[in-house]
């Protein structure tokens, strides 16, 4: 393969459609100013470099990016790339992936509002992660070992598993489908609206008015902390260790739980049918 080494580029296109390549110890920067640094590369390998100027990997496929620096001047950093993996990198630029296809992420921290839209088969792991929107649309991913801060995480989100995370995130998974989180604390208000197929196993859950107008909900030896108005109008199955600080007007399926504060039934627009069974 070819080496390309210590070299500070900042053309337009620098490395437009490289392929077979390893690129080294490199800075794009400078006052050119120029975009899409590696656009319609092909087979490359990328180490050890600080990117500064937009749209690098764009259309980019079958690469990898080893403990480089893509800085907050990276706008949109990776779109409609494929097969691609990033491992201990930084990632600070805003919209840094979007409808991108099998691309993983590992030992990366990561700062990039709008980050994951529309993307397919994405995995993360191990990495730190401070986003809003963060996976809006995404379908086909894996996150393990992450550390999540935001707003209005994984909404439309389809076919995915979380599994020991931590979760600091409010409106997350509305309108998500077949979503599998596992071992993992969530802490946000809003949890889960208008999502089907959620299912919660040995999680943590805190914060207020969660898991309502939920199709097909289930938790399985969840523990809830600040949880008042609870499953409000949705489809739940829950077996809940501990207490819940209230529940309110459940529309079908059955919860158990250790003890509950209050059980709310008034108002209801819709039948209520949900059995409540308390182990006491």
């Amino acid at each position: 393969m070819e080496t390309i080494k210590n070299q500070t580029m900042d053309e337009e296109r620098a490395l437009y459609a490289l392929k077979n390549a390893t690129v080294e110890d490199c800075t794009f920067a400078g006052p050119a100013d120029g975009e899409s640094a590696l656009k319609e590369a092909r087979n490359v390998q990328i180490k050890n470099c600080r990117f500064s100027l937009r749209y690098p990997f764009w259309h980019t496929e079958d690469f990898s990016v080893e403990n480089s620096v893509m800085d907050e001047g990276v706008r949109a950093s990776l779109w409609y790339a494929k097969r691609g993996t990033l491992s201990r990198c930084e990632i600070l630029g805003v919209k840094a992936l979007r409808e991108c296809e099998t691309v993983t992420f590992s030992h990366c921290r990561i700062v990039s509002e709008e980050f994951g839209w529309r993307c397919r088969d994405i995995t993360l792991k191990d990495c730190d992660i401070t986003a809003q929107y963060f996976l809006f649309e995404t379908k086909n991913g894996t996150l393990s070992n992450v550390e999540l801060k935001g707003k209005y995480s994984f909404q439309y989100t389809e076919d995915l598993t979380v599994e020991n995370c931590n979760l600091d995130t409010k409106d997350a998974f509305w309108h998500s489908k077949n979503v599998t989180v596992k071992n993992c604390t969530v802490k946000g208000e809003y949890l889960g609206w208008y999502s089907e197929n959620l299912t919660l196993i040995n999680c943590r859950i805190i914060g207020t008015q969660p898991l309502c107008y939920c199709k097909n909900l289930t938790l399985i030896d969840c523990t809830m902390e600040e949880t008042d108005l609870s499953f409000e109008y949705s489809d739940v199955h829950a077996t809940i260790l501990g207490h819940v600080e209230s529940i309110k007007n459940p529309a079908s399926g059955k919860i158990t739980a250790d003890s509950i504060g209050e059980i709310i039934s008034e108002d209801s627009v819709i039948p209520t049918n949900c059995e409540i069974i308390v182990n006491s």
